[in-house]
């Protein structure tokens, strides 16, 4: 559910977009910010998502621009997974499924929530490109259908100088695994 920021929370978003896009710009090489401005402007319920992304931790920045539809996208770029998103499952029905000592919610669901989808391998691999993320933590990544269906789930991190996908059953949490994001403008 999109709702519409107030004038103020706006102009706070855009200031901390603007700031961190100019403090990482090794992170989105030819592009600037008017365009990203201009962006924005022109989609202004991508703007609730990513204030969703900001309020949870995942301190999203311009990571690129798909070539074909010319999209930017926007990944959480925490150097940890985002804190407001830990502690969760990997999805609804594993939540569902889970008896005792459920968690608050799911990667999935909340990614649903907050109108973004969550990364998947190649992007997560794209993404440890620019700079080390999750040296600490962990990130669920988008799982196959063929995996799930058998009650697994990939989550990965950097460890050893080395992107490192792994498995665990999709009802497992950790206080230390939450989810990163990507939202295309």
């Amino acid at each position: 559910m999109n709702v519409e920021l107030s004038e103020k929370e706006k102009m706070h978003l855009l200031d901390t977009l603007k700031s961190r896009f100019h403090k990482n710009m090794h992170r989105h090489k030819n592009i600037n910010w008017t365009l990203v401005l201009d962006r924005l402007e022109a989609a202004p319920n991508k703007l609730w998502s990513l204030q969703q992304m900001e309020i949870t931790g995942g301190e999203p920045d311009v990571v690129g621009r798909d070539n074909s539809s010319k999209e930017l996208l926007f990944y959480d770029c925490a150097i940890e997974s985002p804190k407001g998103r830990r502690s969760i499952c990997y999805d609804q029905q594993a939540l569902y499924e889970r008896k005792e000592n459920k968690p608050a919610n799911s990667a999935l669901g909340m990614a649903d929530e907050m109108g973004i989808k969550i990364l998947d391998e190649e992007q997560y691999r794209k993404l440890q490109e620019l700079e080390v993320f999750d040296a600490k933590t962990s990130s669920w990544i988008e799982t196959p259908a063929n995996i799930r269906v058998l009650g697994g789930a990939l989550f990965a991190d950097y460890r050893y100088a080395t992107v490192f996908v792994y498995h665990n059953g999709a009802q497992s949490y950790y206080a230390a695994r939450g989810f990163r994001g990507e939202l295309r403008v």
